[in-house]
């Protein structure tokens, strides 16, 4: 593509040639190559303009910036205001515009944005339709699985994998738009057919994050000027401020109380066989329909509502629908380990107070003897979090086993010591086991009748973190290589 028609759309300055073939995009200069344009983005601890002299040297002659770089006369130079707005729109025209011949669908949300997109996908897929998602677990299309470091990618990416969803014959995409996401305009220029906003609490708080909750909650706020229309989670605490300034035909609403559109209503929590069953019924202006879903609590009812919301949107019947959620597997997310036979062993991601919160409501619906808890938090992220999740956990769990997450760059003395502070005012019982291949074979050596086990924080992840390096590690494999052992 000729350099003037990738910079459709785009104000900007130049110095240079901007009739000359253009192959592709890059904004790492470890992977700059000829016949690449190199766009200088300013990160949290780097500054691409810092590495365009590296870019050159690779073959590199045509540079986006936000300001003067010091370049050979032969290097075509490009100033734009805001260089990720700029990657975001040069990466549509890369690629054709993918956004506009996909039904593409945007979840906002502190929790649950996952599993309402896996179970969006489930129904989707009942209905016929080809899907494919983009979000914490990877993109995910057909029997594609690609791994990615953000939730949101970058938009070169969202782009990239939209083109190939649809050569592979994608009809929809589903993506977690996360408010990092929306901040670092990597969804920028994308007006999705649907919006949804799930929940908000206060979550990424912190440096290198949000500097406040109303920044937090502005950037999330972002999904009603990218979407044709919203649904929105009616019974959020933060209802008022989550739709203060939007236009009423804007979004539409779900929940169980007041004057939702689509409503829940006679929840059931069946537990049995080591599965924990939700029922309910749905009410909108067509009647009332029942519902039985594999995902446990009143919050999977939630996640519930905002699919069915959207899939009514999108035409599909409320019996696909229903066999849709009921067929749905998430993996990570309240995810139940088979096998055993006298206690419950459940895997969750939950990291933050919000998510941790949930969870327990969630479980004791189902009346456990006792709750064990395995968990730490991560490095390098907001001490917020730890003492928040230390204090929920200790004050619900009849047991805390306080082991290592993802450590990153600090040591776990200093993590668990932020995590007990939070412990200790909840007067929560707990013990400390580094190594969490330990802290889960412990629980599950001392695990009685009718508890439930715990491991929260991982998830879907299989790796853990320390000093740059991840090595594999699944909790899943953990526990079933426990229970073949314990089963001979």
């Amino acid at each position: 593509m000729l350099l003037n028609q990738l910079l459709s759309g785009i104000e900007y300055t130049f110095k240079g040639n901007l009739n000359v073939e253009i192959e592709d995009i890059v904004y790492d200069s470890r992977i700059a190559r000829e016949n690449t344009v190199f766009i200088c983005i300013v990160g949290f601890q780097l500054d691409g303009h810092n590495y365009a002299k590296d870019a050159y040297a690779k073959g590199v002659r045509v540079f986006v910036a936000q300001r003067d770089i010091d370049l050979p006369d032969d290097a075509t130079v490009i100033i734009t205001a805001d260089n990720r707005k700029t990657l975001a729109l040069m990466s549509a025209n890369l690629f054709g515009h993918p956004d506009k011949e996909l039904f593409t669908v945007g979840i906002t949300g502190t929790k649950g944005k996952t599993s309402i997109s896996y179970m969006l996908k489930s129904v989707l897929e009942k209905a016929g339709e080809k899907v494919g998602i983009i979000g914490t677990t990877g993109i995910i299309y057909g029997d594609k699985v690609i791994k990615t470091n953000n939730s949101t990618p970058e938009s070169y990416i969202i782009h990239k994998y939209y083109r190939e969803m649809l050569n592979a014959g994608c009809t929809a995409a589903i993506i977690e738009a996360t408010s990092q996401g929306f901040m670092l305009d990597r969804t920028y220029g994308i007006e999705f057919d649907l919006g949804l906003f799930a929940n908000l609490s206060p979550d990424h708080i912190g440096a290198n994050e949000h500097t406040d909750f109303e920044d937090y909650l502005n950037c999330k706020k972002m999904i009603f000027n990218q979407s044709k229309k919203v649904f929105v989670n009616r019974d959020s605490e933060y209802y008022d401020r989550i739709v203060k300034d939007i236009p009423r035909e804007k979004y539409r609403r779900f929940g169980f109380f007041g004057d939702a559109g689509i409503m829940a209503e006679n929840l059931t929590f069946v537990s049995g066989d080591h599965r924990l069953i939700t029922e309910f019924d749905c009410r909108d202006s067509e009647g009332l329909h029942h519902f039985r879903i594999s995902q446990p609590g009143e919050f999977s009812v939630y996640n519930a509502l905002a699919v069915i919301a959207c899939a009514r949107e999108r035409g599909v019947s409320y019996e696909v629908i229903e066999e849709g959620l009921k067929n749905t597997y998430i993996r990570g997310r309240m995810e139940i380990i088979p096998g055993t036979t006298d206690y419950t062993v459940m895997i969750d991601f939950a990291h933050n107070e919000f998510s941790v919160q949930n969870l327990f409501e969630t479980i004791l619906k189902y009346s456990p003897k006792r709750i064990v808890a395995v968990f730490g938090c991560g490095g390098n992220r907001s001490k917020l979090r730890r003492y928040s999740m230390g204090e929920v956990i200790g004050r619900n769990a009849d047991l805390s086993i306080i082991t290592e997450d993802n450590n990153r760059y600090e040591k776990i003395e200093d993590i668990v010591a932020d995590i007990l502070i939070g412990m200790k005012k909840a007067d929560g019982k707990y013990i400390i086991i580094n190594k969490r291949k330990d802290a889960i074979e412990y629980a599950l050596e001392n695990a009685q009748k009718g508890d439930v086990i715990m491991l929260i924080g991982k998830g879907h992840e299989d790796y853990i973190e320390e000093n740059g390096t991840r090595t594999y590690f699944s909790e899943r494999e953990v526990v079933e290589n426990y229970l073949s052992r314990a089963s001979k």
